[in-house]
């Protein structure tokens, strides 16, 4: 066949052809220039009229030549050698140099460059592809008409500082220095490692999914809202994206309470406003005092942030410095504590802590000896009722004097009052709170020791539950809340969360492709070691009755965390207080920003007032109504029961990320490449369950009621959907979600990242109804991967009436290939007049809704050049243009028998794309959804796109790395440089002899034509066969029809005709030379100028696809748009084939006009 021939040539100079060669053609040396500025010389060659015997003898030689082997034809039939390749060329009688307008290299593409840009323009255009700002609706807009946002500022932030830290300051906070040896002395080392070890890992497997997310594509501010949101839907989006919003909102609350309480308890008690005489009332003033400060502090921290973030930010350093410097003061006092444990007395009466806070003297003693002095008066609190010269034992208790302890349980100063039962029976001892490192106190600590509120916290295994209630005007120190497993995880989970610092800024980050899973995951890594290591340090430096006093009452109202610092516990408690308030701006700072993204997005309507703010961007409203919020955390006043409340809150968001990944994954959709590659969908659902059981463990009321909001949310952006209609049975479930999702995709055209193509697969039968290339089909089904939709559909030649079995016999038959295939889709046969109508006609309807396909494919027409019937391939250049007005896509593979099959994978080799116009990302999706199938998997992926004389290829390389990066596609980028170039003698020579064969094929089905009409008298009979086999029936225009109808009525073949239409050659390009004097016509013919160019584009760019990509195993090329004149049509397969020569498998590709393919999440 002469399309799989590789052409090759000898240089020479075109003046000097020899007469018969049969070795012709070099692409290379031999140069002609055309279309100079100065007018061009028409004279032909001489010689040309010769009519010797040899000269008819080559000529009829030529007719049978031209139809085998088209590429020796052309020197050949021009033996004499006479015309100077250097003529004129027939179109362009102006004698402009069309190269001043077009691209002499893409001159097959250049009717569509302003629907199909070059490759180069594009990327520098797509070089921007960087900062983002807030909100991602407007990202989507500017998208969908094609505007790209420069970024004012290069972003410059690393892993380091972009990432690693604000995941470290959002991490670490109050929980931490409040309430984890409360956490560890309660539960238990073992079980505090249980509590810390489970938190830890439903964030290590959030933040796994979450980087799945935010590394498939550019993720705005808005964090886990837009990426829940873009992957699940808005429904979905609105509802996570509240629950996150209220969840950071209630953590603002939490911080500023833990801010308070550190400032009341640890660093100024004295500025209580509320202060009880009772100690029934010292929980209610200690909440109206927490009521009060924290208003006031939520006040200053909002003015704080509505002045400017820019300050927020600058003191955020400052902040984090704080939380490490207090965390490495743990440690040093850790190991310190091993060699000198420091001094931190607590008093015990029995095994029962007893609360320093209320022992005015300070003294640790039942009585104090009177150390000699003498008796005092009752004015000192002790009587001298014994004499001097009573036994030992009664002048011992002379010596003595009560104490303030004495005093709490005997309700009086006097050492014969009586006293409390306990008291009298239980000595008073004083124990190391900081046994240290070494001392083994661990052994004891392993073990839980939960209590009610109200217990006095006990040393040991013993407890009072058993007891009656202790009166609490006791000094001891009591449990203030109910302990449990369960509450615990519910208060600890908020010090894992702040996993989304850096997904939020990752328009900050030089790559964040690369820093946001890299800094989060170890950021995460980082506090979970702090948190395990930290329980195994407390448990075995701290007495356990210490870690259970939870506000250290016992260590005289130090933090107990402080007590182990070094060298103060006061690095501890400063350290803490600023790190709180910073924590606390930042979820002022975020929350805001966090509803105005959803409020600007639009799907919640009346919260559209919040997406406005200052001139700069600021949400003020939004700050306004984050403020209001907060202050309810505020009023609630006790960071025990906040914590839960933003725990279930992120553990919803948390879930929902989790969700979003796996079902990406499992759904593989083609927008779905993540760069961060270590993911699975089963870590997914394990983090899903694990978020999903934290969440009723801690609390299943709390959990109720997060979901019901999250459940409202939802049904409430959903309420402008489709109405539901239920049927009886599973069937009519079925064809009522059927059709609320059909009536779903009916609402409007689908967002770039969810196109995927949906094939219309075009085979054609033969006379016994079986398939001509079912390879086409095997080839759809590696596309497809058994996912979308695909529509196998044929058309058969005939009357529906009298064809409807043949056509049902053939819907069975590709039925049956579509199983052996594995092919999952539907089946339409459509019988017609003409097959080009009936393709059309299934082009236009087939799908129903929603579920239409956006992608044809179709065989390429073999052996086109030998069939005297233009019908196959004008169909196919038909059907091109159909899909080029329908806006569908074109994929056209060629040799598609050499094709691999679904048993014959690939086991190396290169899938090459040809990138030479941009035409929706086509090119780029095709090859990441093959290589999905086994088939193709083992293939890497190469990229060649065409450099021209003003491009700066090494630029043009460096952005199209960056593209590719974006899009999370793994290829190797190579920019081919196309020099400016003459036209090669073979380009030349190749041109002449298209259309020379044109010529002649058109002439001998028109002798044909006069043939039949000599044989048919009948007029009506005549037009019905002289219609078999010509291309003019065929044609549209109805001017050609009637030209057509002319040629086959009327004329006859005489000298007169014969001169008439060689005078048509020279304005319409086509000629009729049966006659030898038309042959001779024929042979003297110039190549048109359009012709040449189009033909040097071929003939240039298959040279360097087949220098670079002979052995690839794929080849996909953008495929040119037909010619908008259907004259050039046969030229327009010409090209086709010398572009795609010398390549085993090519895959023609033709956009749909539309992007298919993004860079955002």
């Amino acid at each position: 066949m002469a399309s799989s021939v590789r052409f090759t040539v000898t240089p020479i100079k075109a003046e000097d052809l020899p007469d018969t060669s049969p070795d012709i053609s070099s692409r290379s040396s031999a140069r002609v220039r055309f279309g100079s500025r100065e007018s061009m010389n028409r004279s032909e060659a001489s010689g040309g009229a010769t009519t010797s015997p040899e000269r008819s003898h080559l000529e009829h030689a030529c007719v049978n030549a031209l139809m085998a082997d088209p590429v020796c034809v052309n020197r050949v039939c021009r033996g004499d050698s006479g015309v100077k390749l250097s003529s004129v060329y027939i179109n362009n009688s102006n004698g402009i140099d069309d190269d001043d307008f077009y691209d002499r290299n893409l001159a097959l593409f250049e009717e569509e460059m302003d629907t199909r840009p070059k490759v180069s323009s594009l990327l520098s255009r797509l070089a921007n592809y960087t900062n983002l700002t807030q909100g991602a609706k407007e990202h989507e807009e500017a998208e969908s008409i094609g505007e790209k946002r420069k970024s004012s500022k290069s972003p410059q932030m690393g892993t380091f500082m972009g990432v690693y830290l604000p995941c470290l300051q959002n991490i670490f906070g109050v929980i931490l220095f409040l309430r984890l040896t409360w956490v560890v002395g309660t539960a238990g080392v073992l079980q505090a490692l249980c509590i810390v070890f489970i938190c830890c890992c439903c964030t290590l497997l959030t933040a796994i999914s979450m980087s799945a997310i935010a590394t498939n594509g550019v993720v705005p501010a808005g964090g886990s809202y837009f990426m829940i949101s873009r992957s699940l839907g808005p429904e979905f989006g609105g509802a996570v994206g509240s629950c996150f919003y209220l969840g950071t909102t209630f953590a603002g609350s939490m911080y500023i309470l833990g801010a308070i309480e550190i400032l009341l308890m640890y660093m100024a008690p004295g500025a209580a406003i509320f202060v009880s005489d009772s100690p029934d009332g010292e929980a209610a003033a200690m909440l109206n005092n927490m009521r009060v400060y924290g208003s006031i502090f939520l006040v200053l921290m909002s003015l704080l942030v509505f002045v400017g973030v820019k300050y927020v930010n600058k003191l955020a350093s400052v902040f984090l410095a704080c939380v490490i410097v207090s965390i490495l003061s743990i440690y040093i006092g850790a190991l310190v504590s091993a060699f000198s444990p420091p001094s931190f007395p607590v008093c015990m009466l029995g095994n029962r802590s007893l609360s320093q806070h209320e022992l005015k003297d300070g003294h640790c003693a039942k009585t104090l000896p009177m150390l000699r002095e003498p008796p005092l008066d009752a004015a000192n609190g002790s009587e001298s009722f014994n004499g001097t010269d009573a036994p030992p034992v009664t002048a011992a208790a002379a010596l003595e004097k009560t104490t303030d302890l004495w005093r709490h349980f005997c309700n009086s100063s006097e050492l014969s009052a009586t006293c409390d039962e306990y008291f009298q029976h239980n000595n008073v001892t004083q124990i190391q709170g900081i046994l240290g490192l070494a001392s083994g106190v661990i052994a004891e600590n392993l073990w839980s020791s939960y209590s009610a509120k109200g217990d006095v916290l006990e040393r040991g295994e013993h407890h009072s539950s058993h007891r009656p209630a202790v009166s609490n005007h006791f000094p001891y120190v009591f449990a203030d809340i109910t302990s449990s497993f369960t509450l615990l995880i519910g208060i600890f989970f908020p010090s894992v969360t702040g996993i989304m610092a850096g997904s939020n800024r990752s328009g900050d980050l030089k790559d964040a492709q690369r820093s946001i899973p890299i800094g989060t995951i170890l950021a995460i890594l980082t506090t979970s070691l702090v948190y395990l290591s930290c329980v195994v340090l407390f448990g075995s430096c701290v007495e356990g009755v210490v870690l259970r006093d939870k506000f250290g009452d016992s260590v005289k109202g130090n933090l107990v965390v402080g007590t182990l610092s070094w060298p103060s516990p006061w690095v501890i408690v400063i350290g803490s207080f600023f790190s709180t308030c910073g924590a606390g701006l930042q979820s002022l700072t975020g929350a805001p920003r966090l509803l105005q993204a959803i409020a600007k997005d639009n799907i919640i309507p009346f919260l559209r007032v919040f997406g406005h703010g200052k001139a700069n961007g600021e949400p003020t409203w939004a700050l306004l109504l984050t403020a209001v919020l907060a202050e309810l955390g505020i009023l609630i006043a006790s960071l025990d029961l906040v914590a839960p409340i933003l725990s279930m809150f992120f553990l919803m968001c948390y879930l929902f990320v989790n969700l979003a990944c796996a079902l990406q994954t499992l759904l593989r959709t083609p927008n779905w490449r993540p760069r961060f590659s270590y993911y699975h969908w089963t870590l997914s659902f394990l983090g899903m369950t694990i978020c999903l059981a934290l969440m009723f463990i801690s609390s299943w009321y709390y959990a109720i009621v997060a979901m019901v909001i999250a459940g409202m949310i939802y049904k409430y952006i959903e309420y402008h959907g489709a109405e539901k209609e239920w049927g009886d049975g599973i069937r009519g479930l079925s064809l009522s979600a059927a059709r609320f999702a059909l009536l779903r995709l009916e609402e409007g055209p689908p967002h770039t990242k969810n196109w995927r193509p949906q094939l219309l697969v075009l085979l054609k039968l033969d006379e016994d109804a079986h398939v001509k290339s079912p390879r086409l089909l095997t080839f759809a089904s590696q596309l497809k991967a058994g996912k979308g939709l695909t529509i196998v559909g044929t058309v058969i030649s005939g009357n529906f009436l009298q064809t409807y079995g043949e056509a049902l016999a053939a819907e069975q038959t590709l039925r049956l290939l579509m199983e052996k295939e594995r092919v999952k889709g539907f089946v339409q046969c459509i019988v017609a007049q003409k097959p080009r109508e009936g393709i059309s006609h299934m082009i236009q309807s087939s799908g129903l809704g929603g579920m239409r396909h956006n992608t044809v494919v179709m065989g390429w027409p073999h052996a086109w050049r030998q069939s005297e019937d233009p019908q196959s391939w004008k169909t196919f250049i038909n059907t091109v243009r159909v899909t080029t007005t329908a806006h569908l896509a074109l994929l056209v593979p060629k040799n598609i028998p050499l094709f691999p099959s679904n048993s014959e994978p690939c086991a190396d080799g290169f899938i090459d794309v040809w990138w030479i116009v941009h035409d929706g990302g086509m090119l780029m999706l095709l090859p990441f959804l093959l290589r999905q199938h086994k088939v193709w998997r083992k293939c890497a992926m190469r990229i060649f796109t065409v450099a021209q004389m003003e491009d700066n290829s090494i630029q043009m390389k460096k952005d199209l790395a960056t593209f590719l990066y974006h899009l999370r596609i793994e290829a190797a980028v190579e920019v081919v440089e196309m020099h400016n170039s003459d036209i090669s003698a073979y380009t030349y020579e190749r041109t002449l002899m298209m259309e020379q064969r044109c010529q002649m094929l058109r002439q001998m089905r028109l002798s044909k034509s006069d043939r039949e009409k000599e044989l048919v008298k009948d007029r009506n009979s005549m037009l019905r066969l002289t219609s078999i086999g010509s291309d003019e029936d065929e044609d549209t225009d109805g001017a050609g029809d009637r030209s057509a109808e002319h040629r086959r009525v009327h004329m006859t073949w005489t000298k007169d005709k014969t001169l008439q239409l060689r005078s048509n050659t020279h304005t319409h390009t086509a000629s009729c030379c049966s006659t030898p004097e038309g042959f001779r016509d024929m042979l003297n013919i110039r190549p048109d100028h359009s012709n040449v160019r189009r033909m040097h584009t071929a003939v240039k760019l298959n040279e360097v696809i087949v220098n670079k990509s002979h052995d690839a195993r794929l080849v996909l090329l953008n495929m040119p748009g037909p010619p908008k004149n259907p004259e050039g049509d046969e030229n327009y397969m010409e090209f086709l084939e010398v572009l795609t020569e010398g390549l085993e498998r090519v895959l023609l590709v033709r956009g749909g006009g539309s992007e298919v393919i993004t860079i955002y999440s």
